[in-house]
C-alpha cells in the first residue's frame, strides 16, 4: 500500500505518518516546510508541497493507491482554506491517477441532537468555532462534488486526544458517537487506525462518517 499524506507535520498527520509506516505503508508526505517534519524512514519520501497549488506535488502523487489530508487553517488565520484545498484535491487528483481520498474532518459539524450541531452549543469553545466553521464549507464542497474521486470526510470524536492505540473503536455517520457515560473521545492512534482502516477496506465511500469509543 502506498499512500500521500498531505499535512504529516500536525498533530493528527503525525498520528496518521507513524500509523501508516508501522503497517509497512510507502508514503509520500507533502508538507509546505521539510524541516518541520523530523522523522526519517526508509519508505517516507518527503515532498514540499502546498496542497493548493497542484503544480506543486501533482507528479510526486502519482501512481498511490489513496491521498489522505490532513489539514489545518490555523497557522494561516483562512478558514476558507480547507473548503479550498478540499476541491482543489477533488478536480485535481484524478489527473494523477488518484481514486481515493480521505479527508481528516472536524466534529463540530456533526449532529449532537436532531437538527443542531456540536459547534452550535453556547458551550462550544469560541476559540475552536472559526475551524469547525471552515470544516463545515469543507464537507459541503464534498458532498456537492461530481469528481470521480471516491471521497470519505472523517470526523473524529469530539475529543481527540494523545494515548495509546488499543485497535477498537466505533464507526457512525452523521451523528455524535458518546460512550455510556455520555463521552464522546478517541485517542489519535486509534482515529489514525480508524482512517486507514477504511483505506484497506475501501469502505464508507462518499460520505461523512465519525470515529469513536
Amino acid at each position: 500500500m502506498k499512500i500521500a499524506l498531505f499535512g504529516a507535520t500536525g498533530h493528527i498527520g503525525q498520528g496518521i505518518l507513524e500509523e501508516a509506516l508501522s503497517r509497512g505503508y510507502g508514503v509520500v508526505a507533502v508538507v509546505r516546510d521539510p524541516a518541520r517534519l523530523s522523522q526519517k524512514d526508509s519508505k517516507l519520501t518527503v515532498v514540499t508541497g502546498d496542497a493548493g497549488k497542484p503544480e506543486t506535488w501533482l507528479e510526486a502523487v502519482r501512481g498511490v493507491d489513496a491521498v489522505v489530508a490532513s489539514l489545518s487553517a490555523r497557522r494561516d488565520g483562512d478558514q476558507d482554506s480547507m473548503a479550498k484545498n478540499a476541491a482543489v484535491l477533488l478536480d485535481n487528483l484524478p489527473k494523477a491517477g488518484v481514486k481515493r481520498l480521505i479527508w481528516v474532518g472536524g466534529a463540530g459539524s456533526l449532529e449532537a441532537a436532531p437538527g443542531i450541531r456540536v459547534m452550535d452549543d453556547p458551550n462550544f469553545p469560541a476559540a475552536w468555532k472559526p475551524e469547525a466553521e471552515g470544516q463545515g464549507k469543507a464537507l459541503d464542497v464534498f458532498r456537492a462534488s461530481h469528481s470521480t474521486v471516491e471521497w470519505t470526510y472523517v470526523s473524529p470524536a469530539a475529543l481527540i486526544e494523545d494515548g495509546e492505540r488499543s485497535g477498537t473503536y466505533r464507526v457512525g455517520g452523521d451523528k455524535l458517537l458518546t460512550d455510556g457515560n455520555g463521552d464522546s473521545r478517541i485517542t489519535v492512534p486509534d482515529y489514525a487506525a480508524a482512517l486507514l482502516d477504511r483505506v484497506e477496506k475501501h469502505d464508507e465511500l462518499n460520505k461523512r462518517i465519525t470515529v469513536a469509543y
